[in-house]
């Protein structure tokens, strides 16, 4: 598995924020890894770990999820959709995961997302935070 260092993993997310902005310059969005471990904590703790550990519950540890080819992390039983997806994941291929997995991944196990471009980037923040 391949480790993207901090600059690259700030620049992949500091990218996706730029891309989801809506608002005027003046107020635009910007990623906040804190709030993203909030809307993590709310809304996908339940079935994902981010423990070092690589835990698995009922999804795959998100553990150094950047770079990783989608459907390897180990003892997780993935769907053969979701291992034969060929997805890497990275903030682009996160982001349009998380605001429709059953779309993006037709007959994987996730079915729901985030709809909000905020809490989607807010989360991939977070996910892309130094250790």
């Amino acid at each position: 598995m391949k480790r993207l260092d901090f600059l690259t993993i700030s620049g992949l997310a500091f990218a996706l924020a730029a891309m989801l902005a809506r608002a005027p310059a003046a107020g635009a969005f910007q990623a906040d890894a804190e709030a993203g471990g909030d809307v993590f904590d709310t809304y996908c703790s339940d079935c994902h770990s981010v423990s070092p550990k690589g835990t698995n519950r009922k999804g795959p540890s998100l553990y150094h999820v950047f770079g990783r080819r989608a459907g390897t992390m180990p003892g997780f039983d993935y769907s053969p959709q979701m291992r034969g997806s060929g997805i890497v994941w990275n903030a682009a291929s996160l982001n349009t995961y998380l605001a429709n997995p059953a779309g993006t991944v037709p007959g994987g196990k996730m079915k729901k997302g985030l709809p909000k471009p905020a809490d989607r980037a807010n989360v991939i923040a977070f996910l892309a935070r130094p250790e």
